[in-house]
């Protein structure tokens, strides 16, 4: 673990770990050519400062040597955009697009101010009588994946686990899928990313992680009866 992500929340998601990866690239990467932006600048300060007997010259950029130090500039800029595109591609396939198999599967609603989270009850279909609703709360056992399906049902909200390293915009009227999978039981804020009004700051709530033994018992607490 690099030293200046120890500021970051403890990582507690299975790609956590890649995202901080290319997170660490593109902070690299930009510190580098911060520092050597920077240094330029202050070279050229001091070879093109004002001297007695000195006169200062118009660049009009014109020529090919001198409108080739736009291009060269621009091509590193690019080369190194694609370079963390390609780094990252494989980073987004696998938290976006190539979801694992999973038993358990959670609706999230957000609204302003506070998250609405639905269980699908033991017969596992939404929309029964066996749905159990639960207010800034999400409880999920450790090690297992669990599919989270987002809405919004007034403005565009963000779901936003700082520890699972997910941030996702949930848009009205659409249902976008998410996943996770906690590597660490505990408690972990659940906070919306979005400016979403007012009550924006105190929008936030809890994912619980407990062990498969603690989250068994949880489920026989809420459905009794199964």
């Amino acid at each position: 673990m690099l030293n200046w992500m120890k500021w970051f929340p403890e990582n507690v998601s299975t790609y956590g770990g890649e995202i901080d990866s290319m997170i660490s690239l593109i902070y690299y990467v930009t510190l580098a050519w911060f520092f050597l932006t920077m240094g330029a600048l202050l070279l050229f300060l001091f070879l093109y400062r004002r001297r007695e007997g000195r006169r200062a010259s118009y660049i009009r950029g014109e020529r090919w040597g001198e409108v080739g130090w736009v291009f060269a500039l621009v091509l590193i800029v690019l080369v190194l955009d694609f370079w963390i595109d390609f780094r990252g591609a494989s980073v987004w396939a696998k938290v976006k697009s190539h979801m694992p198999p999973t038993e358990l599967t959670i609706q999230v609603t957000a609204k302003q101010f506070n998250w609405e989270v639905l269980y699908p009850g033991p017969d596992g279909k939404f929309g029964t009588e066996d749905d159990r609703p639960f207010e800034n709360e999400l409880h999920v056992p450790v090690g297992k994946p669990v599919r989270v399906v987002l809405k919004s049902k007034d403005v565009i909200h963000s779901f936003f686990s700082p520890n699972l390293r997910l941030k996702q915009d949930m848009v009205p009227g659409r249902a976008i899928p998410a996943w996770f999978e906690a590597t660490k039981p505990g408690k972990y804020e659940l906070a919306c990313a979005e400016l979403c009004g007012f009550g924006h700051s105190g929008m936030k709530g809890w994912l619980y992680v407990h062990t498969a033994g603690e989250y068994e018992q949880w489920v026989k607490e809420q459905w009794p009866a199964s």
